[in-house]
């Protein structure tokens, strides 16, 4: 192991700084291995992704141990709320509710300007649990439905309306890690999953700077990778993207190339995305079901599109998966990560 990157979004959850120092104590094998922490908002898993995705194209090692790692129960739900928003341009956007209530505020602009899609934030929501009783790592394996999530009620109120509770994903404790190899390394094991594009654009941090509703840095990220790995979309088996909340997931299926601006609800109404469908997104029940914990994230979302490419994932299973596409973003799509990874072997 030439080394480690941890992902932790921000040690305020716990109290504990230093994470990177945690490898160690996690497995004291590894305590003369150079190791650093990275950090990118919720997309933080992926940054650290990339730093051993460089470290070993700059043929600094052959080996990168990549870790994400997030606790984020200790604390009270407003509490959470606070440290998310760090997140966020704090000179405008710190008196929102949370995270939820800048999506709140993105879901009433698209609502606005498109129509009411509330209902399809409901089928999204209810496809990704569905997805996740399948997933043993889940945080929620149950199977609501989509009247359950389309109903406002005691169990599914209002957290920042128009967003219900089912609309919004959860505060999770939760860990991941994958080990990246240099590819003469990997070509000595009988398989391997191979980064065919990793790629990465921002877009400005104020909401205030840009179109909320364009999510213009994940297209530009898609638009990158797709060239780079010279495929199209339609090449893809499945995709696992970034649902922080239902409107989110919606707007991503528009800066991908599933829908022109404004028509993501006709992927979801057509049944598209479903895991039967013609490109099935979030087979792992994404951050909606799987949880999401913030430095987590990003490599989990990894972990879980490799299974699928090794035929691993069991009940979660896409038949005959060997093309995927990982999306990751943080802050209200700024800093953008788009993954395409390929079964050999």
């Amino acid at each position: 192991m030439s080394t480690a990157f941890v992902g932790v979004m921000n040690g305020g959850f716990s109290q504990q700084g230093f994470e990177a120092a945690l490898v160690s104590v996690a497995e004291p094998e590894l305590s003369a291995v150079p190791s650093v922490r990275c950090e990118n908002a919720c997309a933080t898993g992926s940054a650290a992704i990339h730093a051993a995705i460089n470290f070993i194209e700059a043929g600094k090692g052959r080996v990168a141990l990549v870790v994400g790692a997030e606790k984020m129960t200790g604390l009270s739900a407003a509490d959470v709320g606070k440290v998310l928003l760090c997140a966020s341009y704090h000179r405008e956007e710190a008196a929102a509710a949370g995270f939820a209530g800048i999506f709140s505020r993105i879901a009433r602009q698209y609502f606005d300007r498109y129509g009411d899609r509330s209902y399809e934030l409901a089928v999204i929501a209810a496809k990704n649990h569905r997805n996740g009783v399948e997933n043993p790592w889940a945080q929620i394996r149950k199977d609501p439905g989509v009247e359950f999530c389309n109903t406002v009620s005691d169990r599914n109120p209002y957290v920042a309306e128009p967003l219900r509770r089912m609309d919004c994903s959860l505060i999770s404790d939760g860990a991941a890690a994958l080990v990246l190899a240099a590819e003469p390394t990997a070509q000595r094991l009988q398989r391997s999953i191979v980064f065919r594009a990793a790629v990465q654009a921002n877009d400005f941090l104020p909401l205030s700077r840009r179109d909320p509703l364009a999510f213009s840095g994940a297209a530009s990220a898609w638009q990158q990778a797709l060239k780079t790995a010279g495929i199209t979309l339609d090449d893809l088996s499945f995709v696992e993207t970034h649902d922080c909340f239902t409107i989110a997931e919606l707007i991503e299926y528009e800066a991908m190339g599933l829908a022109a601006p404004g028509e993501g609800h006709r992927v979801v109404r057509d049944g598209v995305t479903q895991k039967d469908g013609r490109l099935p997104v979030n087979p792992s029940g994404g951050l909606k079901s799987k949880g999401h914990p913030i430095g987590a994230t990003g490599v989990s979302m990894h972990v879980m599109a490799c299974l699928q490419l090794m035929n691993e994932a069991n009940g979660m299973q896409i038949p005959n998966a060997d093309l995927a596409g990982v999306f990751n973003m943080g802050g209200a799509a700024v800093a953008n990560y788009v993954s395409i990874l390929e079964r050999r072997g």
